[in-house]
């Protein structure tokens, strides 16, 4: 056999040991390789999406954050809410408690309540209603002025998942002037010119995602 066949054959060899010792390290993963990425579970991913809502795409909602703690319950409530109505804004909503307060306070202090009956669920209304009435027995009247909303809290926020039901409580600290009169016209309670400080707690309630946009007062208190 001549030099150059041998000399071929070699070559031959040893090309064939590199193939088969290229494809045995091919197929180890050594050093900082990165790992292979495992495909996501569609099923996790939904479940992320429904059960992580008080975290949004970006970062924290402050829409959310700038009215009660950062991952508290009521946090929580929010942004439960903001998934079943994308259109939700706490701060829009706080702006038309506001009003609304300025609102349901004046009609009951002068005794017209059927103007915001739309606003109050059926048992705050007839709770208000009986106070009026007997007010009106006993010839009493009542001058009132809104001064203006001292201090306005989200207090609490709660959801139910099952019927979309929303309710928020808000604290408010408002301002008026307040006086009663009796039937012959005389001052029996307050001052028209002494500014009073009044206290509420109110609750309002609304079920998300529906085409009626107005919160209703279900519960009072102080």
């Amino acid at each position: 056999m001549n030099s150059p066949i041998i000399q071929l054959l070699v070559l031959a060899g040893i090309a064939v040991f590199l193939i088969v010792r290229l494809r045995s390290v091919l197929g180890t993963r050594d050093g900082f390789e990165k790992p292979p990425v495992p495909m996501a579970d569609p099923t996790a991913r939904r479940a992320d999406t429904r059960h992580g809502f008080e975290v949004i795409e970006g970062g924290v909602d402050t829409d959310i954050t700038e009215h009660v703690p950062d991952g508290s319950e009521s946090a929580k409530a929010l942004g439960a809410m903001k998934l079943a109505e994308p259109g939700f804004s706490v701060g829009e909503f706080l702006h038309g408690a506001r009003g609304a307060y300025e609102m349901i306070l004046m009609a009951f202090e002068q005794g017209n309540l059927e103007d915001v009956r739309q606003f109050l669920a059926p048992e705050v209304y007839d709770s208000l209603a009986e106070v009026v009435r007997l007010r009106e027995e006993q010839g009493l009247s009542v001058e009132a002025n809104f001064v203006g909303v001292r201090e306005l809290v989200l207090k609490e926020a709660t959801f139910d998942r099952a019927t979309n039901e929303a309710e928020l409580t808000v604290k408010f600290v408002g301002e008026l002037t307040s006086v009663v009169r009796n039937a012959a016209g005389e001052i029996v309670e307050g001052s028209p010119t002494e500014i009073k400080r009044q206290r509420d707690i109110w609750t309002f309630a609304r079920g998300m995602g529906v085409d009626d946009p107005n919160w209703q007062l279900v519960a009072t208190g102080e």
